[in-house]
């Protein structure tokens, strides 16, 4: 066998292309960005011809990855905890049509709140749509729980969805390759020719088969060995460790030796009869999960409740952020040492748009052109110019989610508070920007919309975007006047003239579109570094 260092990530990735992948469908989104990268770089899947370009956005990247596995072919989709939002119409009815070719959805969760606007739990969605759920508590788990939930879903016809979060995604170890490479499936379509099509007629009759499914779910929960009963010694306690929380666990016992009995659960459902014996032979329950304490609520549903439960709900794990070695040590009762404290001369950074970024010539000329309004009336996007609500810019009112600032720009004019203006990045136009802006051309609503070009999805490491020579023609075909599309370049000696072009289109009353473009200096200085190879 080889073996490899690879980031969580990247271990599923070679999973995947070990597999037999056709394909791989995603949006970058930290901390998921990374397998798809591996994908597009590795030259095993180049040789394969693995399909690895990047979506517009997380629905069509699964709706794409939907169609393949119809097709008979192993697709995988990708994306962030809050893509899985943008993604829920697909997945959802997914789970009733069932699968063909193996179908699999990574969901990579971030608590804490790294790079992210919430800490939402994916495995929310899995229970929610009664598919399959692997969490796997180690890289070598994450290597081999994709190969398995390729054959899972072929074998029930069914999506699975395997949950990492950032710890695992982005730190390393060693990852044993299985020897033998899966060739790719050959096309296949399905013996029942109605099986997709999601008439009320057919989904009551999917929906009863996903139903029934269930059961044998469970039954490879059970026996299938990702979960497992360990015996201890003490029956004082009893704990049910979910994914990684599992390795923070056992990181406090430097002998590998627990005294209390451990429920691993890195499969859902949750594996009920190995729950009934841990908490019959126990006197309480701890339950260690990385997230929101989904399954502690289960185990209370499906348990008498006659013995105490702990967990995030009473506190005994700080119900907010990250897990730690030293959060779940403290919840079994082990000292725990303190850290020194940080001096007060060191004070935090707070993040920052790059020196030489052209977000920070275009803020500072609409700052000037909004002077005369007062403040609350620009509304941000999910990007790196997010950064433009921090100083010295403090330009933007609001950053809610991936495609929001045209929208809500909209709305607050119809609420008669004018002149609004939404700020959006190119990636982020054509992920989610496209429709708002129809619908404030289709109403006629004064709104000006800076679409803030810079030649590539720049947040998440310089992924290629859709938007890139198309941003004019798709608002033009949109219904914007194209004498109301401007673009500008954004530099310091421009700043008198790009300040008037923003006033003659926030004082425009209908729909405008300005479109400062230049390259994010990060990504022009990577394009130099390619042209002189």
């Amino acid at each position: 066998m080889d073996k490899l260092l690879l980031l969580g990530d990247e271990a599923i990735a070679q999973a995947a292309i070990d597999a037999g992948l056709s394909g791989v469908f995603a949006y970058p989104g930290t901390p998921s960005t990374e397998i798809t990268e591996y994908i597009q770089d590795s030259k095993q899947a180049k040789e394969l011809g693995i399909r690895s370009n990047w979506a517009c956005n997380e629905k069509t990247a699964m709706e794409a990855a939907i169609g393949m596995s119809y097709a008979g072919k192993r697709a995988m989709f990708c994306c962030k905890h809050v893509g899985m939002n943008v993604a829920a119409d697909p997945f959802m009815n997914s789970a009733i049509t069932g699968a063909n070719g193996g179908l699999v959805y990574i969901a990579a969760d971030d608590p804490s709140m790294h790079s992210s606007q919430d800490e939402q739990d994916s495995r929310q969605y899995a229970d929610f749509a009664m598919i399959p759920c692997l969490e796997p508590s180690n890289q070598q788990e994450a290597y081999d729980m994709t190969q398995y939930a390729f054959d899972l879903s072929e074998t029930y016809h069914t999506p699975v969805m395997i949950r990492v979060t950032t710890r695992l995604a982005h730190s390393r170890a060693g990852v044993e390759r299985k020897n033998d490479v899966r060739k790719q499936n050959e096309l296949t379509l399905p013996s029942d020719k109605r099986q997709y099509i999601l008439l009320p007629v057919n989904a009551k009759r999917h929906y009863k088969s996903l139903i029934a499914k269930q059961a044998d779910l469970m039954r490879e929960s059970e026996n299938k060995g990702f979960n497992r009963l360990i015996e201890g010694t003490d029956k004082k306690l009893g704990i049910v460790a979910c994914g990684l929380g599992y390795n923070y666990l056992m990181e406090n016992f430097k002998d590998g030796k627990c005294p209390y009995s451990i429920l691993k659960v890195s499969q859902y459902p949750m594996p009920e009869n190995l729950l009934q014996k841990l908490y019959d032979e126990s006197e309480e329950l701890l339950v260690v999960e990385e997230g929101q304490p989904i399954y502690e609520r289960l185990i209370k549903g499906l348990l008498k409740n006659d013995k105490a439960i702990h967990g995030r709900l009473d506190g005994t794990i700080q119900r907010d952020g990250e897990l730690s070695p030293n959060s779940v040590a403290k919840a079994v009762g082990i000292e725990v040492e303190g850290g020194f404290e940080i001096p007060s001369i060191v004070a935090p950074r707070p993040p920052k748009l790059c020196d030489g970024c052209p977000h920070r010539d275009s803020y500072l000329a609409l700052n000037d052109a909004m002077k005369e309004f007062g403040d609350s009336r620009v509304f941000s996007d999910i990007g790196c110019y997010t950064l433009g609500a921090l100083p010295p810019f403090n330009a933007i009112y609001s950053t809610v989610d991936m495609g929001a600032s045209i929208t809500m720009a909209k709305g607050a004019a119809e609420a008669s508070l004018k002149p609004t203006v939404a700020v959006i990045g190119d990636s982020t136009f054509t992920h989610s920007g496209m429709t708002g802006l129809l619908d404030c051309c289709v109403d006629n609503i004064p709104v000006t919309v800076i679409i803030l070009d810079n030649d590539i999805t720049a947040m998440t490491g310089s992924q290629k975007s859709s938007a890139t020579g198309r941003i004019e023609s798709i608002c033009t075909g949109i219904g914007v006047d194209p004498a109301h599309i401007r673009v500008l370049s954004p530099l310091a000696k421009n700043h008198e003239e790009n300040v008037k072009i923003m006033k003659e289109e926030i004082a425009y009353q209908g729909v405008s579109v300005i479109i400062p473009r230049r390259d994010c200096i990060v990504w022009a200085n990577k394009k130099r570094k390619m042209n002189k190879k």
